[in-house]
């Protein structure tokens, strides 16, 4: 009860008047940080993917700050060496899984992680970090977590955690993503339609695949302010004219069919939607992602008949893909992204960029963990060469900052076409 009456409140905006706002700002640093689950550069990726091709902002700076089996306590110690440097201005964290300590919940336990997350939460603004958002840990698998304490148990301690992440963030009045709830959630309708044996937080039942890090990535991206306002296409078949939202750029109508450039695209699931498998396709049916951030939507007005058929399609061909609407649900307007799970016309331009930011984070972590991290102790070894260390430091900021934009520099506009027609 407690939960729901402090969720409720949270979400009318007593905990912070940020909250319903888009955080990220022109030329912001947005650090992503955590523990190992982070350090998988999984939720991370799809994080940035998010923001650099489904709500971009110009300017913006994305890292990645995971540490395998770290607690906050331990973040909090490591701040001036390895997040500083980047000069952050909006932080997420996703802690709680090692803070739980792998054993049944105790009151030391959760006074600790507060105090530890309300210590950080006054380092980062002392700092300079403007917006914050703190996640709640997620889940262990009910069927693969296998330890001294039941997974049951376990996700209990994982529930009260969150709790106090969320009193937290009241208290301290920043941004609060719930990681641990719709995990659960997520966990418990997919288990039942799929069989207990689906794996959903890892092999080892604390890591999670994919599946797991896409309900992670779409916490961080509702606590950091995301509308999943992606883009409308409305289509008026009567007058032949076409309008796009921001980002969706009408190039021609004719003979019901729509020529588009987008530069907004909606957020691809890898995996096939039909599998058993630990994939965001295969997932995402038992989740809200869709319909809270990735609203991609078609509007179909004029059109004669009861059903259409939409061809989404690339302008060579290459790429294309059918389906069967009410026309009814077309005048009110249809999720394309949520109606084409899997390859669209729009997929090989993501998957591109999401390569490109793999390949920046995966730089990150021994840029912090082999480098910034020792580089006090380093300057201690060799005192007389501080100007040296310094210079090499700025070097490897400069080699991650150029990763991020090889990755920016993947975005495209992309051309596609969408066809209505009859459907028998």
């Amino acid at each position: 009860m407690k939960r729901v009456l402090l969720s409720l409140l949270f979400s009318l905006g007593f905990g912070t008047a940020s909250q319903a706002a888009f955080l990220i700002q022109p030329n912001d640093v947005v650090a992503i940080c955590g523990d190992s689950i982070t350090e998988q550069q999984i939720y991370s990726v799809f994080v940035e993917d998010y923001l650099l091709l489904c709500q971009p902002t110009p300017g913006q700076r994305i890292v990645q700050l995971g540490w395998g089996g770290e607690r906050v306590g331990g973040f909090l110690s490591r701040l001036q060496s390895d997040l500083y440097p980047f000069k952050p201005t909006v932080v997420t964290t996703c802690y709680g899984m090692n803070d739980g300590g792998y054993v049944p919940v105790k009151p030391d336990i959760v006074e600790t992680y507060r105090k530890g997350l309300t210590d950080t939460v006054a380092d980062l603004k002392k700092n300079g970090v403007r917006s914050i958002v703190l996640g709640t840990p997620g889940v262990v698998d009910s069927t693969t977590f296998k330890r001294s304490v039941s997974a049951a148990d376990y996700n209990e301690n994982l529930r009260q955690l969150s709790d106090a992440a969320l009193d937290v963030s009241q208290k301290e009045g920043v941004n609060f993503a719930d990681v641990h709830g719709p995990m659960m959630e997520a966990m418990g309708k997919a288990k039942a339609a799929l069989g207990d044996a689906y794996v959903f937080a890892g092999g080892d039942g604390v890591h999670p695949g994919p599946n797991g890090h896409l309900l992670m990535a779409g916490a961080i991206l509702k606590g950091l302010g995301c509308d999943g306002a992606i883009g409308t296409i409305t289509v008026d078949l009567a007058s032949g004219k076409g309008e796009g939202t921001p980002g969706q750029k009408i190039v021609s109508v004719k003979d019901g069919t729509v020529e588009v450039e987008s530069t907004r695209l909606p957020f691809f699931f890898e995996g096939d939607p039909k599998a058993v498998e630990s994939t965001p396709a295969a997932i995402v049916a038992f989740t809200t992602f869709n319909e809270d951030l990735n609203r991609y939507l078609l509007v179909v007005k004029g059109f004669k008949g009861d059903k259409a058929k939409v061809t989404w399609s690339s302008p060579d061909g290459s790429v294309s893909v059918s389906q069967v609407f009410p026309a009814a649900d077309l005048e009110k307007g249809v999720n394309l992204a949520a109606a084409f799970i899997g390859q669209t016309p729009l997929s090989a331009a993501f998957q591109k960029v999401h390569n490109a930011v793999k390949i920046q984070q995966s730089n990150e972590v021994p840029l912090v963990k082999g480098f910034f991290h020792g580089l006090t102790s380093f300057k201690k070894v060799a005192p007389r060469h501080d100007s040296t260390f310094d210079d090499l430091k700025a070097a490897a900021l400069e080699q991650d900052e150029t990763l991020f934009k090889d990755a920016v520099g993947c975005i495209a506009p992309v051309r596609h076409l969408i066809k209505i027609e009859s459907a028998p």
